[in-house]
């Protein structure tokens, strides 16, 4: 038996947790693009930036790339077009399957990684200060928790 009292429903929009997170996701974004703009990085856009912590998250395949960042594969194909020019990624073979391409970091792209790298441990320690290290560390947990694959849920019919 759960001794806890059942979780109230969101009572707004902006009370959902995925609108939640997704805000939360920007304040780090746009924490780290303030510091490397500041440290004279060249600037990223908000979606390069995304593209980069999915390749850093494991995600390679571009056709995965662009359904996890809601874009098409032709404009992913000129997205990462774009990085690898700058030589910030590297596209090649994809050892598992022939006909598919793997999207890497390229050799450019190390210092790059190696000082955002750095900048999110710094909003992470920022972050312990301001809502406490206990929180940030449960908050780490949850979202590193097996949450299982996405539920199929019933939505309300169309009317």
């Amino acid at each position: 038996m759960n001794d806890r009292p059942e979780r109230q429903p969101p009572a707004t929009r902006a009370d959902l947790l995925m609108t939640r997170l997704l805000m939360r996701v920007y304040w780090f974004d746009e924490a780290l693009q303030t510091a490397l703009k500041s440290a004279g990085w060249p600037p990223v856009t908000r979606g390069q930036s995304l593209l980069f912590a999915n390749v850093s998250a494991g995600v390679h395949r571009p056709t995965r790339l662009a359904e996890n960042l809601g874009v098409t594969r032709q404009y992913m194909s000129q997205m990462i077009g774009e990085l690898a020019a700058r030589g910030l990624l590297e596209v090649g073979p994809d050892p598992e399957d022939r006909r598919a391409q793997v999207v890497t970091f390229g050799k450019a792209a190390i210092p790059l990684r190696d000082a955002a790298f750095k900048v999110l441990q710094d909003l992470e320690a920022e972050l312990d200060a301001r809502i406490g290290a206990d929180a940030v560390e449960a908050l780490g947990r949850a979202l590193a928790a097996d949450w299982g694959p996405p539920p199929q849920v019933a939505a309300p019919p169309i009317r």
